[in-house]
């Protein structure tokens, strides 16, 4: 995983804990979900797209 190791991870997660508090993790969290779902939907989108095209190019 990128050479991250658990003391890393654990570090990561201490300075998110500071700068943000733990009352804003769940909001942040949420958004990033969201974000990744979006992501994921509009590649699905585009890959759905092109092999659209590339049948109706075949047919014609």
């Amino acid at each position: 995983m990128f050479g991250i190791g658990m003391p890393e991870l654990i570090i990561i997660l201490v300075i998110i804990l500071i700068i943000f508090g733990v009352g804003k993790l769940p909001e942040i969290g949420g958004g990033m979900g969201k974000a990744i779902k979006n992501f994921k939907n509009a590649s699905t989108e585009a890959d759905n797209k092109k092999k659209d095209e590339l049948e109706d190019d075949k047919k014609a």
